[in-house]
């Protein structure tokens, strides 16, 4: 890991660019296309909070909230919000491409065999929607990318 022993004199700062830059990005990486169940996004932030209780040095024995810790290293938002962000931007830029596309034919296609007995599992496409409800998207809205973005959440980032 990153963030052993003989790392300590490592400013918070610096730690939180290595937090974005290797662990962040690699758990982040095709997330668009994830169909978040509650099992994956458990694990998910459970990966994310031990990078950051490694990198400020906080074992769970401390007892310490993960709400504590991520304002102590100046992390606002989970991951997981981080994904559906992303996901929601991979879906308006899929709505914007022309029919023929082959993104767009894969997003529309609907297998059609008979499903299994019991409850349907949740797809990708009701994850969206239950996105874009919570964020007062609407069907359409993509067109407009800078308002597609503002309301997905997206807003550029600064260095």
């Amino acid at each position: 890991m990153v963030f052993t022993n003989h790392h300590k004199d490592i400013r918070k700062e610096r730690k939180l660019n290595i937090y974005n830059a290797f662990i962040k990005s690699s758990l982040l990486y095709g997330a668009e296309t994830w169909r978040l169940t509650e099992n994956n996004k458990r694990r998910v932030e459970a990966t994310e909070m031990d990078a950051l209780r490694r990198s400020s040095r906080i074992s769970r024995k401390n007892r310490i909230r993960n709400v504590t810790i991520r304002q102590q290293i100046g992390v606002e938002e989970t991951i997981i919000k981080e994904i559906e962000q992303n996901q929601l931007t991979w879906y308006g830029h899929v709505q914007r491409m022309a029919e023929e596309r082959l993104p767009k034919i894969a997003l529309k296609w609907m297998p059609k065999q008979n499903r299994a007995r019991g409850r349907p599992k949740k797809n990708w496409m009701e994850e969206i929607k239950k996105a874009m409800n919570e964020r007062n998207l609407n069907e359409g809205q993509w067109e407009d990318r800078k308002q597609w973005s503002l309301g997905v959440g997206q807003r550029r980032k600064t260095f």
